[in-house]
């Protein structure tokens, strides 16, 4: 157990859900925004669609070179030249 008195798990929790809540608010003027740009909700849902492959394609990517760096005994930085990667990638 947590050494925390209830009231502050619970006053935790309210700030939380109220961040959240802000977060909610922000995207849902985000996306306002950019319907107001002539996005389409397809438009967006496909980018996202497409962000979230990509993500997973370099998570599977940094995955391998993290291997391949134990296998030879290097970094994955040492890795990034011989494969024409930049650090920022």
């Amino acid at each position: 157990r947590s050494c925390q008195p209830h009231g502050a798990k619970e006053e935790a929790l309210r700030c939380e859900i109220e961040e959240l809540k802000q977060k909610d608010l922000a995207l849902d003027q985000e996306i306002a925004q950019l319907l107001s740009e002539g996005y389409s909700l397809e438009e967006l849902e496909k980018h996202i669609s497409l962000l979230h492959e990509y993500n997973d394609i370099k998570d599977a990517g940094q995955m391998l070179l993290g291997k391949l760096a134990v296998i030879r005994g290097v970094t994955t930085k040492q890795l990034y030249p011989e494969y024409d990667l930049e650090l920022s990638d």
